[in-house]
């Protein structure tokens, strides 16, 4: 049963694998972005995204699913999440964040974590970072049973077929290689610069010129 607080639904969801069916550990063979970070050109128009980065999950010709690893949500923490899921915590939890994934499905929630940390409805995006997509995960996390590094997230970015492409084309995102340390270990205010920074581009010089990273 979904439960709501503040306006997010959230949703429950046991074991199933993936965000949908045609999400499995085999989509980073098949699309160039699964398993990179997205980081938002300055002329982005849509304010969701502002100054984003975005690690993709899967990228292939049916379209693209990512999560917004820079934006936390004012107005849930884990702890209160955990509260309206009825799962027991034996830590106080509020170190943990909850982030703002996307504006698809905002009440569920995908756990975004290192790859020590597996279960049955686990999808392995690359040797190092995993997602899964059930409370399994936020009942181990509250255990301490959990991942050695993880990022809570409400909700997730998706695009058709041929669309993140084009956005690529039209210089809305610069693509650039995904480090544990750049997803899981960058405070949310100073990720965007950092993300910029891997690929040697001063934030304060970008223009809306500069295409593919």
């Amino acid at each position: 049963m979904a439960k709501q607080y503040g306006s997010h639904q959230i949703v429950p969801r046991e074991r199933e694998k993936g965000y949908n069916q045609n999400m499995t550990s085999d989509s980073r063979d098949n699309g160039y972005l699964t398993g990179q970070m997205l980081v938002a050109m300055p002329q982005m128009l849509d304010e969701r995204f502002v100054k984003s980065v975005i690690y993709i999950c899967a990228h292939t010709e049916d379209g693209a699913m990512g999560l917004v690893v820079n934006k936390i949500l004012e107005d849930i923490n884990f702890p209160d999440l955990l509260e309206q899921l009825d799962i027991n915590s034996k830590t106080d939890g509020k170190n943990i964040g909850v982030h703002f994934g996307g504006p698809v499905e905002s009440g569920r929630g995908f756990v975004l974590h290192s790859s020590d940390y597996q279960q049955d409805g686990t999808m392995v995006i690359d040797p190092q970072i995993a997602l899964t997509a059930t409370t399994d995960i936020l009942r181990d996390i509250a255990k301490g049973e959990g991942p050695a590094k993880s990022l809570l997230a409400l909700g997730y970015a998706g695009w058709g077929p041929g669309q993140l492409d084009a956005e690529l084309q039209a210089n809305g995102w610069l693509s650039v290689d995904a480090e544990p340390d750049l997803v899981f270990g960058i405070e949310p205010d100073n990720a965007w610069q950092v993300a910029l920074a891997k690929i040697g581009i001063d934030a304060s010089m970008l223009s809306g010129e500069a295409g593919h990273a």
